[in-house]
Formats: C-alpha cells, structure tokens, sequence
C-alpha cells in the first residue's frame, strides 16, 4: 500500500533537519544552495507535496495574494504583473489575478472575492476608487498596495509613476518640434485616474506654451486598437486636421498608426503619432513608436516586496515610491509637415 511521503521523511532522506526543509519551501533564498540542491532532490525523488492547509494553520495566512487589473485583452500590464508574480514566488506566495474588464462596480466584486478567499494582500491599479472599498479592507484587516500611479498627496502605500508628468514631458517634446494642431486619443477617464492624470499632463502643458487647450482635437475611447482606428480616421477629417496624434498608451498607438497606413498616410511625413508605455508592440510597428517608457518590470518587483512587508508585518510600512519615467524617441515623431 502506497504512503504519503512526510517532511520527516524529505529530512531523513536529504540529511537535514524538518525545520531547514521547511526553510528551502518557503524562503528557499534564505538556504545555502548545496543544501537547497540536496532538499529539492529528496522532495523530487519521494513525490512530496507540502501540506498547505497546516501551513496556514501554523503562520495564520493562506500566502496568497490578489491583484485585480483592469484589463487581460492585451499587453499593458503584463510585463509588471509578470515580475510581481516571480517575486511573490520567491517570496513563497501564490498570486491569483482578477481583472475588471474596466467595468465600475467589478472591482468591489473581485476584492470581496478575494478576501473571501482568504488573499492575504492585494495590488489594485490606480488610486480612483470610492473610499467605502478601502475602510473594507482595513476593517479585513487586508493590506492594499497601489501601482502603476503615484500621487504622494494620497496617504495609501503605493509603488508607481507620475502618469501627469510624464505625459507633460512627452509633451513639450512635442511641442519643440513646432506641432501646435495636436489630436489626442486617449483612454475612458472615468474610474481611470492613469488616464485622467495623462490627459491632464498634455492640457497643462499646453496652456503653460501660451496655447488654448480647447482648440485640441481630443477623442476618448475604450483602450483597443479597433477603436484607435475609428477615432483615428475621426480626428483625420478634421479640418485643418492634426499635424499630431498623442495616444493614451501604445495600444491605442498601434491603432491609430494602422489607420493612418490605411488612410494612404505616411508617419511622421504627414501625420505624428505617438504612445504611453513602451510595451514591445512599441518597437515592433512600423515606423517605431515615440513613447514613454515605464518601468514595468522594477515596479511590479518592488510592489510585491512592499506587499509582502505590509501583509507581515513590517515596523514601517512602504510609503509612496514614485518611479522614473523616460521620453522614448523613436521614428513615429517628426517635425510638423510641410502644408
């Protein structure tokens, strides 16, 4: 009759002790590695499985963590989402990911969800959200960390970037090389303060040159690359049309540069176009797209280690830690065309 293996018998079998086979399971970091080398090899050969349901009991947590995003259809969170997880991992937790669909009410859902599931922590996206969520979780005694955003005036633990200014940066980027006709496609902004905070950058930006923010060509719109192709060919039968198009991230980009292709248009000759994000599709278009890169991978590595800290414990907890942002150049700028 076939036994479950045991961690006594991983120990016997590896030479160590219960308590170092228990230290290589969930904080393999913290052991040497002949001795995690010689663990894994016995939990390999005798087909043990930790029990996770005494491991809860034993440290009070379920070492899971939740992240509910807005959106799983394409690439904008993926590269973040995919550190966060490998550092949970490190770390010993397990991530379950939720995603909105951008649809208001669905985030109240997914949290309630989550904590019923006893998630231990959770990332949300943005700090746009009504108030009665968060005195939710702190009556759970559930810790939440924001990313992908950072506004240092909102007293909320936070790993992310100043989606204002570095739209503004990108802006007056834009503006030395002459463009004064800009169109603007840009994300929904209701319950999306990125968006928002986005928009607002090029706005701001603007007045501040002496120019009249009304006078731009601003279409919102659902983030895909259809609907940047729609609003695209709108803001293209302006007249006089925009010498510019700034999107609200690099999928909307993609699409609007696919209608200008199809429009008999050439960029940046005829027609500017640039993005928000840096995801791969942004060096994989034709031409390049101009952008601003965020840093996906070091933001959603530093929100799990900041995650994890809140839900253990940690003296001080992590303040708002804003990160850098870059204007990226590439050949989807140019200056303003010949009329």
């Amino acid at each position: 009759m076939r036994t479950t293996p045991t961690l006594d018998d991983v120990a016997r079998k590896a030479g160590v002790s219960t308590a170092t086979v228990s230290r290589c399971l969930n904080t393999p970091d913290r052991v040497v590695k002949d001795t995690r080398d010689k663990v894994m090899y016995a939990v390999e050969a005798l087909g043990y499985t930790p029990n996770f349901g005494a491991r809860v009991m034993a440290a009070k947590r379920t070492f899971t963590i939740g992240a509910i995003i807005p959106t799983m259809e394409n690439a904008i969170f993926a590269r973040g989402i995919q550190a966060f997880q490998e550092e949970l991992h490190r770390r010993g937790y397990t991530l379950l990911v939720s995603s909105t669909g951008y649809r208001p009410g669905a985030e109240e859902e997914q949290v309630r969800a989550l904590v019923g599931r006893g998630a231990d922590g959770l990332l949300l996206i943005g700090y746009d959200r009504d108030p009665a969520l968060y005195q939710y979780l702190d009556r759970q005694s559930v810790p939440a960390l924001i990313a992908w955003a950072h506004k240092p005036q909102i007293d909320r633990p936070a790993i992310g970037f100043d989606n204002h200014a570095a739209m503004a940066e990108l802006t007056r980027e834009v503006l030395a090389r002459g463009h004064r006709r800009i169109g603007v496609i840009s994300g929904m902004v209701e319950g999306n303060d990125r968006a928002a905070d986005r928009l607002k950058g090029i706005r701001d930006t603007v007045h501040a040159q002496g120019l009249d923010p009304a006078d731009m060509f601003e279409i919102q719109t659902p983030y895909g690359i259809e609907t940047a192709e729609r609003a695209m060919e709108t803001l293209m039968q302006a007249a006089p049309r925009p010498t510019i198009v700034m999107c609200g991230n690099d999928v909307l980009a993609a699409g609007a540069l696919r209608a200008a292709r199809l429009m008999g248009l050439s960029v940046p000759q005829d027609v500017s176009v640039t993005g928000f994000d840096d995801i791969e599709l942004a060096r994989i278009v034709t031409p390049a797209l101009t952008t601003v890169h965020l840093p996906h991978r070091e933001m959603g590595t530093k929100a799990a280690t900041a995650l994890i800290a809140l839900v253990e414990g940690a003296p001080e907890g992590p303040a708002a830690v804003k990160l850098d942002t870059v204007v990226t150049l590439r050949d989807s700028l140019g200056p303003v065309p010949a009329d």
